[in-house]
């Protein structure tokens, strides 16, 4: 297998490009709507099962309490008091704002049904959880957290993340906003809470692949921020792992040919599915722009032509 290196990147990091043969993969970036609803979780999770972290709970059951529009971040803060105290005899009281002139009272909205859910979907994931709309999680707001972690273990965790981020509001507001077929109708979305188990995930281990008429022509490492030396000693062995795993479980598998996939690689060398999402501006493009990545530059140099070819760039910090 040949290598080709060059000094070059968005940022600092290990990223490595394929060529499909001599056959350069090119085309511009349309993200169709069809393709953003196709990456939700409660669509892509069914399909991966097998290969992604085990007793993941989708909001199926959960489906209709997260709704587009309602200021579900406004719970009373108090869920956790009273579930606990739930025989306690005293109501609680409403808040109340006054001044000289005026008394407001403003009562903080309840939702017995989605909190009691909620509750016993964390205990059954070990009290302990990652949360996430129907395609982003808070990542952004993890600064918010006590323990600047997106780890939960009360419905308060989570709503203090979601309503810190941009991500969440995003996905609330605008999903569709990059995509190409503006004139089309929105499809009516059903807003869903996710909440998986939530596992110790070294940031070296997790890495963003870019798929391109179902074929991988791009990886790089998730966290960019940081330079990890067994990523980059390891890095044949990686490519190989995830190529492997891409064409016996994920190729021809999604319901769309363009698509980016998060993926992490254990301890033992295991590839785990972490994560679906649109091929396209809306999606972290991390090492690589997009522009390269649509325009076949990332794949505009010489090959091995008689194995899998490659390119990858060397790391300045």
């Amino acid at each position: 297998m040949k290598m080709l290196r060059r000094a070059s990147g968005k940022h600092s990091g290990v990223r490595t490009i394929f060529t499909d043969g001599h056959r350069l993969i090119t085309g511009y970036c349309s993200m169709k709507k069809e393709q953003v609803v196709n990456c939700q979780f409660s669509v892509w999770y069914p399909i991966f099962k097998k290969h992604t972290i085990k007793r993941s709970i989708s909001a199926n059951m959960l489906r209709g309490c997260v709704s587009q529009g309602s200021d579900v971040t406004r719970l009373d803060h108090n869920t956790q008091q009273t579930q606990t105290n739930n025989n306690d005899s005293d109501a609680e009281e409403d808040i109340q704002w006054s001044d000289d002139e005026t008394t407001t009272t403003v009562t903080a909205p309840e939702f017995p049904e989605f909190t009691s859910k909620v509750l016993e979907a964390i205990n059954s994931l070990g009290g302990r959880i990652f949360p996430k709309l129907n395609w982003s999680a808070p990542r952004d707001a993890n600064w918010i957290a006590l323990n600047s972690s997106l780890q939960c273990d009360s419905l308060s965790d989570i709503f203090l993340l979601f309503k810190s981020s941009d991500f969440i509001t995003h996905d609330l507001t605008q999903p569709f906003r990059q995509c190409s077929d503006q004139d089309s109708p929105d499809p009516v979305i059903n807003y869903e809470l996710v909440l998986r188990k939530w596992s110790e995930l070294i940031p070296g281990g997790e890495f963003r692949c870019f798929v391109k008429e179902n074929k991988l022509i791009a990886i790089c490492q998730r966290d960019y921020t940081q330079y990890y030396q067994h990523v980059f000693k390891q890095e044949e062995q990686t490519c190989q792992a995830i190529q492997e795993f891409f064409s016996q479980h994920i190729q021809y598998n999604f319901l769309d040919e363009d698509f980016v996939f998060d993926i992490y690689r254990d301890s033992q060398g295991r590839v785990w599915l972490i994560d679906l999402n649109p091929f396209g501006e809306v999606t972290d493009s991390l090492l690589f722009s997009w522009e390269e990545l649509t325009s076949g530059e990332v794949a505009n140099q010489q090959v091995d032509h008689h194995q899998t070819s490659f390119t990858t760039t060397d790391v300045f910090l």
